[in-house]
């Protein structure tokens, strides 16, 4: 899940979409108004790009470091270190770490127990925080985990009967919510210690955000929470949903899109339901 499809450029008056940063073709009004340093399917464990061949946090580090070093070329030292302390950063990883990583593949269970991976993620996300602080970072924006058991994909491989009982696994979602109050305390922790430089960390909840409406809390918005509008809905996500596969006649009724990743209906609640946040960090 990218928290960066729950935040919409537009509603901050800056663009109506953040582009990638390793777009040859941007234009420094572009670098400065905003890009992505993100690569779907990444995580904090130095193991799960790896595992899908994507790049890496450090890696994405690394990007942002060189894209410092444009904007210094083009409007100088001062005016770049202002305009980073002014940036608004998103991070947005650690699903793909527990859902393909931990529960899936045997590597890391073999090394970690599970309250152990959760404090090596746990370490590696502040430290990652920690480099942003150095670069400059000083209002960041950090996505809590999902609700992992109710991902279509995860009830399909580890549910009993994945085909008659869609109902969400707490055990695996459970994961979530500890490792989301371990972060907190993190959080708090970083920002009690930072404050006097200016910081500002934030904790989205769009777990809370993400299980209401799998539960219909409110009103049921939803016709289908536990199968993904593409193909089967089962399995499917990146490659296997293209512009050749079967959709769904209505994405808007689906929780989800494919087997991880909400619809677009979804991510705009989440928006909505940040907006307090968001204001906050913009008032800020």
């Amino acid at each position: 899940m990218g928290l960066g499809k729950q935040i919409r450029a537009s509603y901050i008056g800056i663009k109506e979409s953040i582009p990638p940063y390793l777009d040859p073709t941007l234009s420094i009004k572009e670098l400065m108004t905003g890009v992505s340093f993100a690569s779907a399917g990444s995580g904090f464990d130095p193991l799960t790009p790896k595992v899908s061949n994507v790049i890496g946090i450090p890696k994405q580090l690394e990007n942002f470091k060189e894209y410092k070093k444009r904007l210094e070329s083009a409007i100088g030292t001062k005016n770049t270190e202002n305009h980073i302390n002014k940036a608004l950063f998103i991070v947005s990883a650690g699903t793909n770490d527990f859902v393909i990583n931990y529960f899936t593949l045997p590597i890391r269970r073999k090394i970690y127990s599970l309250s152990d991976y959760q404090q090596f993620i746990l370490q590696k996300a502040t430290q990652f925080l920690q480099d942003l602080f150095e670069q400059g970072a000083r209002r960041i924006l950090f996505s809590s985990l999902p609700p992992m058991g109710c991902l279509p994909v995860v009830i399909t491989m580890f549910s009993k009967h994945a085909i008659s009982e869609r109902g969400c696994l707490d055990n695996y979602s459970s994961v979530g919510r500890q490792f989301n109050q371990l972060l907190q305390n993190e959080l708090n922790l970083m920002q009690f210690r930072l404050a006097n430089h200016g910081v500002r960390i934030y904790l989205t909840d769009s777990y809370v955000a993400l299980s209401d409406m799998i539960q219909g809390q409110g009103r049921p918005e939803f016709d289908e929470v536990s199968l993904g509008c593409c193909e089967t809905g089962y399995l499917e996500t990146a490659l296997l949903c293209n512009p050749k596969s079967f959709l769904c006649p209505d994405a808007s009724k689906y929780v989800f899109w494919d087997s991880i990743h909400p619809t677009e209906q979804v991510y705009n609640n989440v928006f909505k339901s940040l907006r307090p946040i968001i204001d906050a960090i913009i008032r800020d």
